[in-house]
């Protein structure tokens, strides 16, 4: 009783001050503004709705990449030019300011542990396309001390970007050198006329990686390297026996990156 007496008197104290100092019609104003507000956080909108009825969903998403269908780097080029483009990573001539969500590297450094010596030429000399794996256990979602880093229900891990601290902790628990730091403005490796509106640009120590192009499923989109992949790369949904990743895996032998630590890679590669 007394709390909610001292929360009613606060209450009238703080609009009477108010009141002084701008007026009944300004206070009124002020009140009237911050309940349209919570009104528009507890209630979407038509457009919203509509979207959201759009969006593809899984229970857990996954990727086949089939690297018989991608031979060159001229290959791999359109697809991470679309990815970058479309979320505004940025270019650097110093390669240590290099800001990267999808790139390639050869068979070696792809997977260390199955280097073989009499590995076929045909698979050690090709270009591997690299993202992050959106692991189903993400050992950078633990080493967060912010929850910048996250994984969404449906196994995809995400930046918080207004959250990261710049501690790069992520950075180093993930085992496949998939997040790139912010050491400079990123901004400043943007062609302002070449600015994609409709996925935020970021700021100086903040830490960034693929998400799996979570906007655009939100939306009803494939990801964009997907739909640039002329079917060189599925998408679906791991758990559902009938989408093409899933008959894909049933049909061909894959393997992953660095699986035997534990942290089971959403992405696989057709070799």
């Amino acid at each position: 009783m007394m709390e909610n007496a001292r929360r009613k008197f606060l209450k009238v104290a703080g609009i009477s001050a108010l009141g002084l100092s701008l007026g009944t019609k300004s206070v009124l104003n002020v009140f009237a503004s911050a309940d349209e507000s919570a009104d528009r956080r507890g209630k979407k909108t038509a457009a919203e709705i509509t979207e959201n009825k759009k969006a593809l969903k899984a229970k857990h998403w996954g990727m086949v990449i089939d690297t018989r269908r991608l031979r060159t780097v001229g290959d791999l080029k359109p697809l991470i030019d679309v990815c970058h483009k479309i979320h505004n990573v940025p270019k650097f001539e110093n390669s240590l300011h290099e800001i990267k969500w999808i790139w390639e590297d050869e068979y070696k450094h792809v997977f260390p542990t199955m280097e073989s010596e009499y590995l076929a030429d045909s698979i050690k000399h090709i270009p591997f396309l690299l993202l992050c794996n959106q692991c189903q256990n993400p050992p950078c979602v633990r080493a967060c001390p912010t929850k910048a880093t996250f994984q969404r229900e449906d196994g995809i891990v995400m930046m918080d970007f207004h959250r990261c601290i710049g501690c790069r902790f992520c950075m180093a628990a993930c085992p496949y050198g998939s997040r790139s730091f912010n050491f400079v403005d990123p901004r400043t490796g943007l062609d302002e006329s070449g600015i994609f509106n409709e996925f935020p640009t970021r700021m100086k120590g903040v830490v960034e990686k693929c998400n799996f192009c979570a906007e655009r499923l939100d939306v009803g989109k494939m990801p964009a390297c997907v739909e640039a992949s002329n079917g060189a790369i599925a998408f679906g949904d791991l758990e559902d026996p009938e989408s093409d990743v899933r008959k894909l895996l049933k049909e061909n032998f894959t393997i992953r990156r660095k699986q035997e630590l534990g942290t089971e890679p959403s992405v696989y590669y057709i070799v």
